[in-house]
């Protein structure tokens, strides 16, 4: 299939006011989190078997899939600089490999999640009762995985073209339309097919189908570029090149992130059941604090890769220092407003007063958290949008290792402080990250690390 489109305005620049960028992609953000909360409590209340055995499905997909980051998101950055260097004649090749690669990436995790489903659950010491709801999840949404990967990789050129609004329209949509899949499959007429947890991922299925074909149809009317199979012959290495240098990094520190916070819950699973709540409702509320920063992080690297594509490296540089402060007075004071408001909000998830009083000491932890967490969110993604990489990952994972999970467990475990102690290891990790990047965004080290040169 050949999709020919004709050139588009571009829709952003160095002066392409932040907010204009940032606020759907928050708000895309935050209806996705309270719909999947939703989600969540329609499998509540039809099964707690059915809630455990699609949660620990998820939790396998949703670490297989961090496959796809390697290209999306280098994607994100490459389209960026060529946008902003005016070289359109190239972004039909990118857009091509970005998806071919996910594609054939993408079947090779169904064919794993189909062939291990099983092997995979039981190592996750899934319950006996649950496995078969479990399997036969991960085979309808596993077999039909690369619905996602095309998608993701789709919104990460509408964001690079700056087209934020239709992907936070889209995204309700899609969540909408599996919202109300579950309930016609678990509650409504469609109850007497008796799927189950099966019902749940033929809902999921159906709505990143819809995604797909919708935002597949909008990128060819309204985006520069075409997507095209002779843009595979012969293969542009090159491209794929640049994709993977700026892909694996991130992929890998994500890797390490994700495999550092089971090795941090695993300690936290020692310290008893108030500990292990307690952190659940804390970063339930705290999610509110993430999404506002990660929000103008993205907005900001999408401004910064065109800049950096542009050679306006000084214009860049003031990008960033103009996002980080307001950026971080929004999440301090949104972090502030959760601790004033913790004993109402806690006493919503439990009426322990014991975890209701270890978690607002965990709040106060909190606020220095957000500095750290803010200042890392938007400097780090604006260091990749200009090609510096390598340094943020290594930096990431040694940081995680070396002073997240090693103080969670020496002020966690061995010194006694509980949980505080494993915020507090975090909030020292985000800190110390925070003013290592703003030196070297200060010193201007990710200058000259364009990707559109190599290209040339």
């Amino acid at each position: 299939m050949v999709f020919i489109t004709k050139n588009k305005k571009n829709s952003v620049d160095i002066n392409t006011p932040l907010f204009s960028l940032a606020a759907p992609v928050f708000i895309q953000a935050l209806l996705s989190m309270l719909i999947g909360y939703a989600d969540s409590l329609m499998l509540t209340r039809y099964s707690d078997t059915a809630v455990g055995a699609v949660g620990n499905a998820n939790q396998v997909l949703g670490f297989l899939t961090l496959a796809f980051t390697i290209i999306s998101s280098a994607s994100g950055v490459v389209v960026s600089q060529y946008l902003g260097a005016k070289e359109h004649d190239k972004l039909g090749r990118i857009y091509t490999v970005a998806l071919a690669f996910n594609f054939t990436l993408s079947l090779s995790i169904s064919a794993i999640v189909f062939i291990g489903s099983t092997t995979l659950l039981r190592f996750m010491q899934l319950p006996e009762e649950m496995i078969p709801d479990a399997v036969s999840y991960m085979k309808i949404v596993g077999g039909f995985i690369f619905l996602q990967a095309l998608t993701d990789t789709f919104y990460q050129f509408l964001r690079s073209n700056g087209k934020m609004v239709f992907g936070m329209v889209l995204s309700l949509t899609t969540n909408a339309l599996n919202i109300i899949g579950n309930y016609l499959l678990l509650y409504g007429p469609l109850k007497v097919i008796g799927l189950g947890a099966a019902g749940v991922a033929v809902s999921s299925v159906f709505s990143r189908l819809v995604g797909l074909i919708v935002i597949s149809v909008y990128f060819r009317l309204n985006i520069d570029g075409d997507i095209s199979l002779r843009y595979l012959v012969p293969f542009p290495k090159d491209i794929l090149k640049s994709l993977l240098t700026l892909g694996i990094p991130t992929a890998g520190e994500n890797i390490s992130y994700n495999i550092s916070q089971i090795v941090i819950s695993a300690m936290v699973n020692t310290m008893g059941i108030v500990a292990i709540n307690t952190k659940i409702y804390c970063g339930t509320l705290t999610n509110f604090s993430y999404l506002y920063s990660i929000s103008v992080a993205v907005a900001t690297q999408i401004i910064v890769g065109h800049a950096v594509g542009a050679r306006e490296y000084d214009a860049a540089y003031k990008r960033v220092i103009r996002s980080v402060i307001p950026a971080m007075i929004v999440s301090v004071s949104i972090a502030v407003t959760n601790l004033l408001l913790s004993p109402f909000t806690l006493s919503l998830f439990t009426d322990n007063t014991e975890s209701i009083a270890l978690g607002r000491k965990i709040m106060v932890i909190a606020v220095f958290l957000e500095i750290g967490r803010t200042c890392n969110l938007v400097i780090i993604n604006s260091m990749r949008a200009s090609g510096d990489v390598k340094f943020p990952t290594v930096l990431g994972i040694c940081s995680m290792w070396g002073v997240s999970a090693l103080f969670t467990y020496i002020l966690g475990i061995r010194l006694g402080l509980g949980l505080c102690g494993v915020w507090a290891a975090m909030a020292a990790d985000e800190i110390i990250r925070g003013v290592i990047v703003s030196v070297r965004w200060k010193r201007g080290s990710w200058r000259g690390k364009r990707i559109v040169k190599d290209e040339t």
